[in-house]
């Protein structure tokens, strides 16, 4: 799975969610295959090349155009926080059934 972390920068904030992300994914044993952290306006441009993108939920409609490609854009409140993403990989996405083997 191929997961892009976004936020305003593309330095701070996303390097922390990138760390909370990884910690969700292995806990829920959805295996990662490439991971990266970036800023919304790089972030913007290469989207389409992921599964999916975490980013804080203030920017999530800015990956309005990934998301109408399939690419699952999800918002995280609290991005230090590995059992919030965990929830919202359970309750927001498909990926236990598509990823876990």
């Amino acid at each position: 799975m191929n997961i892009l972390v976004s936020c305003a920068n593309g330095s701070g904030t996303s390097l922390m969610m990138m760390k909370s992300v990884e910690k969700a994914m292995k806990k829920l044993g959805i295996p990662i295959s490439n991971i990266n952290h970036t800023s919304i306006a790089e972030g913007k441009s290469t989207a389409g090349q992921y599964d999916a993108i975490f980013t804080p939920l203030n920017f999530v409609d800015m990956f309005d155009d990934a998301a109408k490609k399939g690419v699952k854009v999800i918002g995280v409140k609290n991005v230090m926080s590995d059992k919030e993403i965990m929830q919202r990989v359970i309750d927001e996405t498909d990926f236990q059934e598509k990823y876990v083997k």
